[in-house]
């Protein structure tokens, strides 16, 4: 009787061994599909990486993966900055309950993965922490997201999320929810705020009334939604949304803020631009049908005492390549009945000055050369409106630089949709980028940049600005404010160079752009183009800022050359990963080149960009070969 408990206690035995095998055969084979799913590449995974089924995720060389003090059972996965181009399936990991017991910490930030939040998200019940920072995920988040009761960080920032946010407010270990440049609309739901140490719901499409956040953060946390109002927001919720025109009025303005005197006269001011549009179209009407078309064909006022230029044929002298259309304008807003030249482009090709003027308009930036908006128009489109006072450049000589700049075609080069020319007043309408500036991306909130990324954006930018140089650089044109607030980010998290042209030789001259000489004329120009290109090199190097505590970048990063303490220059979170300090040198050595206080001695943006690009592939050589 003893013998067939014994091979039924054996039979147990090997069942129990082989369903173990079977669950660890498992995970690996799911965390093998997962890796070639989000690789993108026809379903292999990353050449960076080496996930083998024969060898032990805990125990062998499986980079990303994380284990308990065991290695018994898997924790974390952090797959940032691997260029990873696929879908992302969480149901693959969330469904697979080994997995899903144990996984606490998911990243995959600053990657270019599309797809989907699946709803099984819900089933990773450990999960503390889910980051998806800087890729193009999209649509709605899933409800189960609520359900994740032990998530204390949740990034999805820089994506293309749309929908209403879940009740996130009942996490109550929340402590960081960061969503900002997505399409998210709806309501904020009433968090917890005191919970939090970092919040950020900006450039999305929220609305309605902000839920008391009782001080613990700033309006920088919800700028960039138009139909959003209350505190920490200037925008009261009983305003109606401000025009463009009214935007601009605003700003001769003194005494108390400009929000403020928005918010109170945005009514008064609306009702008199009614009634004066009202009386010009009548006023036109009656001057006759000559007088209607010599208004419409004018393209600017001259640049000399306030008198007007002889009407001009837009069509013919731009001949395909702009379109226009005509429209009038209230004297108050500054500006005299004009037309707006829109450039071509399928994005902007029927817009009028009217439209553009009496949409929702929101001032996100100002600067010594002009104001900057955010516009959304009424067909959906978001654009943003450059408007720049009192330029002395002629109109003529303005119409003629943007049709130059509009035949610089580069894909990193951010062209002009539209323009407008007044004697007081030069508007530039562009593309809205969702994903911000790059100084936004090295000193804001989100993950620092690696060192591929970094040198890859510097490559970018050198390309790009040294085919504007030989491109209109013979016609005196230049970037003429070249920093890192001016190179954004498209959809596909690519540096571009924005607002190129856009001021006179005599304003960029002196110690901004390192050019001292007044008789260089376009050399000046362009040698100051090359100082600012330095300057956001050594941002990217250094991870500081350009002017921080009293201190000047340039001069701090010399003086330390200088001690032979180099290696103190580096941003430190380049230093923590595999990144050659060999290769990081070399382009320390390049960006000291280009802001040499003497211009003559500065390389050219060309010898600037074939400089960079040697070490970017002495760079990917290295990779290659290492793996």
């Amino acid at each position: 009787m003893k013998r067939p408990s014994t091979w039924i206690a054996f039979a147990t035995f090997l069942f129990l061994l082989n369903t173990t095998s079977c669950v660890e055969y498992e995970v690996k084979r799911t965390l093998i599909q997962f890796l070639g799913q989000v690789s993108g590449k026809d379903g292999q995974q990353n050449s960076s990486l080496v996930w083998k089924q024969d060898s032990d995720p805990c125990k062998g060389t499986w980079q990303g993966v994380h284990c308990d003090a065991q290695n018994m059972s898997i924790k974390k996965l952090l797959l940032d900055n691997l260029n990873f181009s696929g879908t992302l399936d969480l149901a693959m990991l969330c469904n697979l309950q080994p997995l899903a017991a144990s996984l606490t910490y998911l990243s995959l930030d600053g990657n270019k993965i599309s797809g989907g939040m699946a709803s099984e998200v819900g089933n990773c019940k450990q999960l503390t922490r889910l980051h998806l920072s800087g890729n193009q995920l999209a649509g709605d988040l899933p409800s189960s997201l609520a359900m994740l009761s032990s998530l204390k960080r949740l990034d999805i920032s820089n994506n293309q999320f749309s929908g209403s946010l879940p009740d996130l407010y009942r996490i109550s270990g929340l402590n960081m929810f960061l969503a900002q440049n997505n399409y998210l609309g709806g309501t904020i739901p009433a968090f917890e705020f005191s919970n939090f140490d970092q919040f950020n719901v900006s450039f999305n499409n929220f609305r309605g009334h902000i839920p008391n956040v009782h001080g613990y953060f700033s309006a920088d946390s919800f700028l960039g939604n138009p139909e959003l109002c209350g505190d920490p927001l200037p925008k009261n919720c009983s305003d109606k949304p401000m025009p463009l025109s009214e935007a601009q009025t605003s700003e001769k303005s003194k005494g108390a803020s400009k929000e403020q005197i928005l918010m109170y006269s945005g009514y008064a001011a609306l009702g008199v631009i009614i009634v004066l549009f009202v009386v010009l179209k009548l006023c036109r009407r009656k001057k006759g049908e000559n007088k209607v078309e010599a208004l419409n064909n004018m393209v600017g006022a001259s640049g000399g005492g306030g008198g007007v230029e002889k009407p001009r044929n837009v069509s013919s002298e731009y001949k395909n390549e702009v379109s226009r259309s005509e429209f009038s304008v209230p004297s108050e807003s500054g500006m005299v009945s004009q037309s707006l030249v829109v450039l071509s482009s399928q994005t902007a090709m029927e817009l009028r000055l009217e439209d553009l003027l009496g949409a929702p308009a929101e001032l996100i930036g100002r600067g010594k050369n002009g104001s900057l908006y955010k516009v959304m128009l009424d067909n959906g489109i978001m654009v943003v409106v450059k408007r720049i006072k009192d330029w002395t450049i002629s109109s003529h000589d303005f119409k003629q630089r943007m049709r130059i700049l509009s035949q610089a075609k580069h894909p990193h080069v951010l062209p002009p949709l539209a323009f407008y020319s007044s004697k007081q007043d030069k508007l530039l309408v562009y593309e809205y980028q969702q994903n911000g500036s790059l100084f936004k991306l090295l000193h804001g909130t989100t993950k620092a940049l690696d060192w591929t990324s970094r040198l890859g954006i510097a490559a970018t930018i050198a390309e790009a600005l040294a085919f504007l140089h030989q491109e209109v650089g013979h016609h005196g044109i230049g970037h003429g404010n070249l920093k890192s607030c001016n190179i954004l980010l498209n959809k596909n998290m690519e540096a571009c160079i924005s607002e190129c042209g856009i001021m006179d030789m005599d304003d960029q001259r002196g110690s901004a752009f390192g050019t001292s000489s007044t008789d260089g004329g376009a050399l000046d120009m362009l040698k100051g183009d090359v100082y600012g290109f330095g300057v956001i090199v050594l941002e990217l190097l250094t991870g500081k800022l350009v002017k921080g505590n009293g201190i000047d970048l340039t001069d701090w990063v010399q003086s330390v050359v200088r001690e032979e303490w180099t290696g103190e220059v580096f941003d430190k979170s380049l230093l923590s990963e595999y990144a050659s300090e060999e290769r990081m040198v070399n382009l320390l050595q390049v960006a000291i080149r280009c802001v040499n206080p003497s211009p003559q001695v500065r390389p050219t943006m060309n010898q600037v960009a074939l400089m960079i690009n040697t070490i970017k592939e002495e760079d990917e050589k290295s990779l290659i070969y290492e793996v």
